[in-house]
Formats: C-alpha cells, sequence, structure tokens
C-alpha cells in the first residue's frame, strides 16, 4: 500500500471518479477501428471499412465525452498539474481526439474503401493511446489522482486481499479438499 497522499477526484459520482468510467469506451472503439482499417486492407472487404467508420464515430464521441471530466480534475487537482505526466497525457488525448475526427472527415463520404492515410492515422491514434493511457495509469497508481485514501467516508477495505489460487471447491463455497474424508490429497500430484 502507498503511504502518499491521495488526490480524490473533483469530478466524481459518490467518490468515484467519472473519468476512468467513461475512458474504456473511446479507447475499445478506437483500438477496434484499427483493427478493423487492417482488415479491411488485408481483406478489400468494404464492410471492414464501414465498421472503422462507425468506431471512429463512437471513440471521437466516447472521447468528446471523457475528456471533459479529465480536464476538470487537471484545473482542480493541483498536485495532478505539478506532473508531466498529466500535461503529456491530457495533450496527447487531445492529439488522439483531433486525430480521429480529421481521420472520421476523410472517409466521409467514402463508398467504405480504407485510405493510406485513414490506416496510418488509425494505426498512430491507437499507439498514442497505448502510450496516454499508460500515462493515466501512471497517474492513479504512482501518483494517486483521482483516488480516495478511505478516511471521507468511503468504504475502505472493500477490496479482498488474495494470498493464493482458490479452489474449484473453494469458489463453489464446497471445504477444502484436505479436510474431506472422501478425498485422496495425493491425487492432486498427478
Amino acid at each position: 500500500m502507498h503511504s502518499q497522499r491521495a488526490y480524490p477526484s473533483t469530478a466524481a459520482i459518490g467518490g468515484h471518479p467519472i473519468h476512468p468510467m467513461l475512458v474504456p469506451l473511446p479507447i475499445g472503439a478506437l483500438v477496434l477501428a484499427a483493427a478493423t482499417d487492417v482488415l479491411s486492407w488485408r481483406t478489400g472487404d468494404r464492410f471492414w471499412g464501414r465498421a472503422s467508420r462507425w468506431l471512429l464515430g463512437v471513440g471521437a464521441a466516447g472521447s468528446a465525452m471523457a475528456a471533459p471530466f479529465g480536464a476538470i480534475d487537471l484545473a482542480t487537482i493541483p498536485r495532478a498539474r505539478q506532473l508531466p505526466e498529466a500535461w503529456l497525457h491530457a495533450g496527447g488525448n487531445t492529439g488522439v481526439l483531433a486525430l480521429t475526427v480529421t481521420n472520421l472527415a476523410l472517409r466521409r463520404g467514402s463508398d467504405g474503401r480504407v485510405s493510406a492515410a485513414g490506416l496510418g492515422m488509425s494505426a498512430l491514434g491507437a499507439g498514442l493511446l497505448a502510450v496516454t493511457g499508460w500515462l493515466g495509469g501512471e497517474l492513479s497508481y504512482r501518483h494517486r489522482i483521482g483516488v480516495t485514501d478511505g478516511t471521507s467516508g468511503e468504504a475502505e477495505n472493500d477490496s479482498v486481499a488474495v494470498t493464493g489460487s482458490p479452489t474449484g471447491d473453494q469458489l463453489a463455497g464446497a471445504e477444502p479438499a484436505e479436510g474431506r474424508a472422501d478425498v485422496d490429497p495425493s491425487a492432486d500430484d498427478r
């Protein structure tokens, strides 16, 4: 456990930060757009190009929904503004959104074919998302931006410490095999 101070999100619902709730949708959509662009190029099937266009639209809309909440945290958490990771995360994600909107505009009116520029923008966007996603994780897990310390009424011990892998019997609620007379303990050593 970190002894470092936590900096709770100011854009939160019931103590749960909104920005990390929303970012999986645009991340998933934009990574899938890159994948469907590759499939379009490899197969020549225009279905994949049309799917990419929809995924880019979902990614742009999802990014536009998530960005304001990240911006609120950046603007209202002084510690976040002191960290280069926060500025790189915000700037990189702004770049991904601009790239996505440009990519979408290039495809307007297309018949489902993916251009080399479109494929390149999708790949670059997915690569940038890998970096900005890692930076977001650094902000949360290393610098404790947007997390609570458990002292403001939130349940601090909601998580369960796992020290080993449970057996199927333990997951099902049965007593462990070593305590049962009907099970040979040496049978697990196969």
